[in-house]
């Protein structure tokens, strides 16, 4: 991964989050009605939350974790519930506002009994002045990332977590590429950047052959297809 390639790419994602399409993944990550292909979007996210917040300790106190690609926060505040000190991270600025909107929100409703924090932040996912972790989580992040991007960046966050990596990646199947061909998952111009279909248990493999990866191992995997959405969470971590 070339630092030129990396900065560019994550450019063209801000600018998608922040300018192109808002309203449309506000609607899809709050609690407004939705219908159509983005009712089934949003079942498949819903349930691919649930499968990696379920990876972790259901008593996670004590534990730091990145929330990559925080989106509206809803994976972090459930890791917080769960005791976590949680850092959300974000390219896009207005989706971080949204967060932290929701934050609020929730602590006048004085909802969740854990003793973790969350916080939110908005840019580089892989800037080390964020510090060290205990796991990094990163839904549907990867999947805008070239396969070699991809292993550049899951080595990065390796360099900075103590106990495992939770993330997902697009799996290179026949229903995700016509899908993906078909492009009817926004309208033309809600579209997000390109997603890369990868064969995730090679992804992994790779990874973990890499000298700076002594001592991780691969862990669960997990496939998730509802309607127009198909991801694939992936476990990395060390014994």
């Amino acid at each position: 991964m070339t630092q030129v390639d990396y900065i560019r790419r994550t450019g063209e994602i801000e600018h998608y989050f922040d300018r192109t399409a808002l309203d449309a993944w506000k609607k899809l990550t709050g609690d407004q009605p939705v219908s159509g292909i983005r009712a089934t979007v949003r079942k498949g996210r819903e349930e691919m939350r649930a499968t990696l917040a379920s990876w972790l300790p259901q008593d996670l106190t004590g534990w730091r974790i990145l929330d990559a690609g925080c989106g509206s926060g809803v994976l972090s505040f459930e890791l917080m519930e769960r005791g976590a000190d949680v850092l959300g991270i974000d390219l896009s600025a207005q989706m971080v506002a949204f967060a932290r909107q929701r934050a609020q929100e929730r602590s006048h409703h004085a909802q969740g009994s854990g003793s973790g924090s969350v916080n939110f932040a908005s840019g580089d996912m892989l800037d080390p002045r964020h510090g060290r972790f205990d796991a990094v989580v990163a839904m549907d992040v990867l999947i805008h990332y070239k396969p070699a991007d991809v292993l550049g960046v899951l080595e990065r966050f390796a360099e900075r977590s103590e106990r495992s990596m939770i993330f997902t990646l697009a799996p290179g199947s026949r229903l995700l590429r016509a899908m993906l061909m078909a492009g009817k998952v926004f309208p033309r111009g809600d579209r997000a950047p390109a997603i890369y279909p990868v064969h995730a248990e090679r992804v992994v493999s790779d990874l973990i052959k890499r000298p700076h990866m002594h001592g991780w191992s691969s862990g669960r995997t997990h496939r998730i297809s509802v309607g127009f959405y198909t991801s694939q969470a992936m476990e990395v971590h060390r014994p």
